[in-house]
């Protein structure tokens, strides 16, 4: 009985004198951005991180390890300890690149934990001053009267520009020679100079040159006209009966490795509605033409679903293969 009572003792002097476990977060958050610096992940990474740290109360820190479209950088995070100090910035190509490589270090169902949406982009259709056409209807008509004749420019084999032009194109039997760039800055120069008569791009990386005239926008891939460009159709408003309900967006999520405790999801997804409903933050990305919007992890996840559902048949199908 005396040791018993010795014992709850020395067990009783512990509790009172040992360190209460840390809180998370209690030190620096790293934030993968899978990509080259400049570009829509990293500069989405490094808004998001710099109103987190005043959510969280610690630093945060974006890391830039670009290669293999992304999945460099998205297999450190997804080897990572499940802590919540190890995050990810990704899109929705995150679905559609391991079908392109074939050989991805990951199974992006399995790796990866998603804690919510961050912000959304609509594609845009551009093409020269000089070009003939006019309307998302005379850019189909070409490509279903003179198969191939026209040239379009992407941001790269399997970006989410490749995947539109690829889907609008199947959806209208259009077909078209598309010429692969490492970026859309560099597809940008091509089509600036009349070398190549059409692009797909996101809207944020055109609209300068929109607006300043050096490139016409023909028609956004949003469910409703962008404020910027007020007199630029939607894809739905073409009047091509196989494209009335077409949308798509580039979509960015936060994402951690696979396994993490569920009360670090919970207080980091909390973190996000906090910072993505911040008036300044909301502001940076609408003048990025991007809607800033938070989600459940769920949401997230059944967002990539839709992808996987819509996108990744059609690549199976074209046999879409890195170049």
């Amino acid at each position: 009985m005396r040791l018993r009572t010795a014992l709850l003792g020395l067990l009783t002097v512990l509790a009172v004198t040992a360190p209460a476990m840390a809180e998370y977060p209690d030190r620096p958050i790293r934030i993968m951005a899978p990509y080259a610096p400049g570009g829509n992940i990293d500069v989405t990474a490094r808004i998001i991180a710099d109103k987190l740290k005043d959510v969280l109360g610690v630093t945060v820190l974006v890391e830039n390890k670009a290669g293999a479209s992304g999945m460099i950088g998205a297999d450190i995070i997804a080897r990572s300890p499940p802590d919540g100090y190890n995050l990810l910035v990704s899109a929705n190509s995150m679905v559609d690149i391991p079908v392109i490589y074939g050989n991805a270090p990951y199974d992006w169902k399995t790796a990866f934990q998603p804690i919510s949406h961050i912000q959304a982009v609509p594609a845009v259709l551009v093409v020269h001053p000089s070009s003939p056409i006019k309307t998302l209807a005379d850019f189909v008509k070409a490509g279903r009267e003179t198969p191939g004749k026209l040239t379009v420019a992407d941001s790269g084999v399997g970006t989410t520009n490749h995947i539109v032009l690829e889907l609008m194109a199947d959806a209208t039997r259009a077909k078209y020679t598309v010429i692969h760039y490492k970026g859309s800055g560099q597809a940008s120069i091509d089509v600036l100079a009349g070398q190549v008569p059409a692009q797909v791009d996101q809207l944020n990386s055109s609209l300068g040159h929109i607006k300043a005239g050096k490139l016409r926008a023909i028609a956004i891939t949003s469910d409703k006209r962008v404020a910027e460009l007020p007199d630029v159709p939607t894809v739905k408003e073409s009047g091509i009966p196989e494209l009335k309900d077409f949308t798509y967006a580039t979509f960015t999520g936060l994402f951690g490795p696979a396994k993490m405790p569920p009360d670090v999801v919970k207080k980091l997804n909390e973190a996000m509605v906090k910072v993505l409903t911040d008036p300044a933050t909301v502001k940076k990305f609408a003048d990025l033409t991007a809607v800033a919007k938070p989600s459940t992890p769920e949401e997230l996840r059944a967002m990539l679903d839709v992808e996987d559902r819509t996108a990744v048949p059609l690549i199976k199908k074209l046999g879409i293969k890195p170049e």
